[in-house]
């Protein structure tokens, strides 16, 4: 089971990259995540063609979990993310993939924003978004169990979900 964690947070090593992560091991504990930090790949993300942009391309198309996460920023995720996803063909670029959008706020006002926003872009580019998106709150997503509860729920669907389409997609 390969697992990555994106994160488009324009803060290095941020509580979005913390609670992506949590998110990937609640959900396939069994699995490392490969951790994307996007702010590292810097202004690589701006053109095409940029060798650790394309590793961390293929990294994600390549594997069968990934966690996409933003900070909720003026009302949606961010522009470092979207920059991200552009280098992925539409309808194909992520066929194969589960993605679990999940972002995080200073409150419930945009709670909808993972499934209204980020999820439909996953889909348009080929990724499997069939569980839920997450949103968390950004203060105290480490002590209010949304987390424990999102993964308990959703576990044996993403191990199922992605157990088969791999399966049938490489027999």
């Amino acid at each position: 089971m390969t697992v990555a964690v994106v994160v488009g947070n324009p803060k290095p090593a941020s509580r979005t990259l913390t609670a992506a992560t949590l998110v990937a091991k609640g959900l396939r504990p069994e699995a490392e995540p490969t951790v994307i930090d996007l702010v590292t790949l810097g202004p690589g993300l701006l053109g095409w063609g940029d060798p650790a942009v394309a590793e961390a391309a293929r990294t994600v198309a390549d594997s069968e979990l990934v966690v996409f996460a933003s900070p909720t920023f003026k009302a949606t995720y961010t522009g470092l993310l979207k920059l991200f996803l552009e280098q992925f063909d539409g309808g194909t670029g992520l066929a194969d993939v589960l993605a679990v959008p999940v972002m995080l706020g200073a409150g419930p006002g945009h709670a909808l924003a993972p499934d209204l926003l980020l999820k439909p872009v996953l889909v348009e580019i080929g990724a499997t978004a069939a569980l839920p998106g997450l949103y968390l709150s950004d203060r105290t997503f480490h002590e209010d169990g949304e987390i424990d509860r999102y993964s308990d729920r959703w576990r044996s669907v993403a191990q199922a979900l992605t157990t088969s389409s791999k399966a049938e997609n490489h027999a």
